[in-house]
């Protein structure tokens, strides 16, 4: 089938209902962009269901340009509001009036559960509600048959994450932004001044938010409704208060969500926690609500690029649907999009506040899924527990290898903490290899590393050097320090480095100990995972630059501009920046282009400026190309450009090395910094010999890393087949796939791969495997 033809003959409409969350403008454009491409007519519903309800004016055409300009606005455009009279049958009358008489039988909704649920409703009644409407006169039995049944997607908005069988909401990922700025901002004051501070955020059902936060911003304590402190947590809480000030901490953050309950169902409010840390412990306190700044301002690139691919999944979706298939909701698990059927998602929610009513907390953290669980055992693991009096006499050495990014910091906390807990002893191994070979290493504790989740670049110091001229000295060290395990954090380098040393066991014995390699690089080209440490905060300070960027273009009209993306070899940060900021080409070396293909994107921003988005963006990668270099480039689109637009070029360099980590970062680190101390734990246990250890199997070395949906260990050696040396990338990059939706958004003619379609899953009989 022609994915271009697809549509012919169908009406889609867009809504976006309920409580608004940054990223649905993304969302609704990707729906309004692909539906176009597919040949079907897009229609807007403004303000949700009211809309429907009242017709007319608020169901309006959807042009190519009318999403123009939308991808960085938060909140959504089309507007969105609580409706009483859809929940009536008389309004959902009025609604299918409505659509049956422009045609619409394609409805997608981007809201919460509720906004979902009553999508479903409408679906359900569709029949029923055009035999009344034939009934009264409204509408003619023609009308009717030509619009015998509605096909309904949802895509789930909403900054809670509250929505079961689905990794992540639209919004989350930019609420979090919200959370962690005003974190970062009040850790400073209250460093300042020795207090305590207690934050309140939203999360009125679900915990998410307040448990993401805790994690990666090492919060003292949190309180979640699915998990409510044990009895007598007043005096664990101001108990915990105190170590935490006699370790030399001058601050303590403490996070609630709005939600937040005791065991037996009663309320736990800042005021309750301020009072009691106040009265008991005399600190100065202070408390914060966050409220609606968590909902606001621009979406972060994660929630730009999962609404796009939303909204292409969604169309899809719904195009492909038959009177048969339930109504489904698109989403992300792990980096692929899937389909779930939307009554089993929401019964699986509904059970969730079920189990919390009735108290089964235990049920109601695992029936959140396997990331939610996940994240709070790591969370009580870093935060909660005193180290064990004994030790286990095991020397763990920690180092950053190549270029800082941000993250790095995070992954040494987490490891560190987690290693002490372990009862080992942990050592800092600085500036790299090179430091390992010249003996720079020194112990860490637990408050070497305190307030590092907020640091960018690299506190231990990072190079580039690789051991393979230097073993005969990293030996030595290895058995001078007693050193029995070796965590590894960085990009190719930290990979190339792993592997020369397990080439160098063979000579050296002292290389026969346990090795784990954790990517974080901003160019995101590590093979074994998915994603680096570090590249998503690289992708946000890309995407806000090119924000900036394409405001000063809108300004002057008829302006395009090159920026040039860092990355190496690999395309991922041009690709996704691309996606995320609305880009008109990305240039990769991953893609091979020509001079017609440039000749190409010159011919259709000629033809771009002929509309009313007169400006353009064009990204390429530093190395896509040794002869298309980004001055080549720049030249050839001024002179063809010539009394049509003008071009400027942007290197945006280091900056892109630089910064305060995300909270995907921060908690990505974290868990992978935690992750690897539990591995080498066991690896150890395994390869203790007569008290001695000894490790030369090719799975004692390893990459951690986020594959499809979970983190796995893959040997170094297994990986050498599937990298390319000589261009520092895997062979094979998911992301590629990606791509199309690109192109295709950018009004490009090109063919979608609609083969590769998700089909649907289903949820409630796999409660026990959902994702890590």
């Amino acid at each position: 089938m022609d994915p271009t033809k697809m549509g012919t003959g169908r009406s889609i409409a867009v809504l976006t209902s309920g409580g608004d969350a940054q990223g649905m403008n993304a969302a609704v454009r990707a729906t309004v962009r692909v539906g176009l491409y597919t040949g079907a007519k897009v229609f807007f519903v403004h303000e949700g269901y009211q809309g429907l309800v009242d017709g007319g004016d608020h169901i309006r055409p959807a042009t190519w340009e009318s999403v123009s300009a939308m991808l960085q606005l938060g909140g959504t455009v089309i507007g969105s509001a609580r409706c009483k009279d859809f929940r009536s049958r008389e309004g959902r009358m009025k609604a299918a009036c409505n659509l049956v008489k422009l045609g619409i039988t394609n409805l997608c909704v981007i809201g919460g559960d509720g906004s979902l649920t009553g999508a479903n409703e409408f679906r359900t009644e569709w029949s029923g509600l055009l035999v009344d409407l034939v009934q009264a006169g409204k509408i003619t039995r023609e009308e009717a048959n030509k619009s015998s049944h509605l096909n309904i997607v949802g895509m789930v908005g909403s900054i809670d994450n509250d929505f079961c069988g689905t990794d992540m909401t639209i919004g989350t990922d930019s609420a979090l932004h919200r959370i962690i700025e005003v974190v970062d901002a009040i850790s400073t004051t209250a460093q300042s001044h020795q207090r305590t501070f207690i934050l309140e955020v939203m999360g009125r059902h679900c915990g998410y938010l307040a448990l993401v936060s805790a994690l990666a911003c090492g919060a003292d304590w949190v309180f979640i409704p699915e998990m409510p402190p044990d009895e007598g947590w007043e005096n664990h809480l101001c108990r915990r208060l105190t170590d935490q000030r006699a370790r030399g901490s001058r601050l303590n953050v403490i996070i609630v969500a709005e939600g937040a309950i005791s065991r037996d169902g009663k309320p736990i409010t800042s005021d309750q926690i301020k009072k009691l840390v106040t009265d008991r412990l005399g600190f100065d306190t202070r408390t914060t609500i966050l409220g609606h700044v968590q909902r606001g301002g621009t979406p972060s690139a994660f929630d730009r690029i999962l609404g796009s691919r939303m909204g292409v999944e969604a169309v899809m979706a719904l195009l492909e649907a038959t009177p048969d298939t339930p109504a489904c909701v698109v989403s992300l698990s792990g980096n692929q999009a899937v389909r779930l059927p939307l009554m089993e998602c929401v019964q699986l929610t509904k059970d969730v506040t079920a189990a919390m009513a009735s108290g089964r907390f235990d049920d109601a953290l695992k029936l959140r899924g396997k990331s939610f669980e996940n994240n709070w055992n790591t969370y009580k693991l870093l935060a909660h527990i005193n180290p064990p009096d004994v030790k286990s006499n095991i020397n763990v050495a920690l180092m950053n290898i190549g270029a800082p990014c941000a993250g790095m910091n995070a992954a040494v906390r987490a490891a560190v903490r987690m290693g002490i807990i372990q009862g080992h002893s942990m050592f800092a191994v600085h500036d790299g290899f090179h430091g390992l070979a010249h003996g720079q290493i020194e112990p860490m504790n637990w408050t070497t590393v305190s307030g590092w989740t907020n640091k960018g670049g690299s506190m231990l110091g990072t190079k580039r050097t690789l051991p393979g001229q230097l073993l005969g000295e990293i030996s030595k060290n290895i058995a001078k320090f007693n050193i029995h395990a070796l965590v590894i954090i960085g990009g190719f380098e930290a990979f190339v480095g792993g592997l020369e040393l397990v080439q160098a066991r063979e000579e050296y014995e002292e290389m026969c100990i346990p090795i784990v390699v954790i990517p974080a690089t901003v160019s995101n080209n590590v093979p074994g995972s998915d994603f680096s440490i570090g590249a998503d905060t690289a992708l946000n300070t890309i995407t806000t630059t090119c924000d900036r960027i394409k405001q000063s273009a809108a300004g002057t009209k008829r302006r395009v501009f090159i920026v040039e993306t860092m990355g190496g070899y690999c395309g991922y940060l041009a690709t996704m920046a691309g996606l995320a900021a609305g880009a008109d080409a990305a240039y990769i070396y991953e893609e091979k282009f020509n001079i017609r293909d440039l000749k190409a994107n010159v011919e259709h921003l000629v033809e771009k400026m002929k509309t009313t988005v007169k400006r353009g963006l064009v990204l390429r990668n530093e190395n896509c190309s040794a002869n298309y270099t980004t001055d080549f480039i720049f030249n050839l689109y001024s002179e063809e450009g010539k009394g049509v637009f003008d071009c400027r070029k942007n290197i945006l360099g280091h900056m892109q090395q630089g910064g305060t980590p995300t909270p995907f970062d921060r908690n990505f680190a974290t868990k992978m910094g935690a992750k690897s101390i539990l591995w080498l734990t066991e690896k150890l246990s395994e390869c203790n010999k007569h008290a001695r250890i000894f490790a030369n199997t090719p799975d004692s070395a390893c990459v951690l890393g986020m594959k499809k949906r979970a983190l796995t260990f893959q040997p170094l050696v297994d990986l050498k087949a599937d990298t390319d040396f000589e261009h520092r990338i895997p062979k094979k990059e998911w992301w590629l796939k990606i791509r199309p939706i690109m192109k295709i958004l950018a009004k490009y003619d090109i063919k979608l791969d609609t083969s590769e379609h998700a089909d649907m899953e289903h949820v409630l009989n796999k409660r026990g495997n959902h994702r890590e």
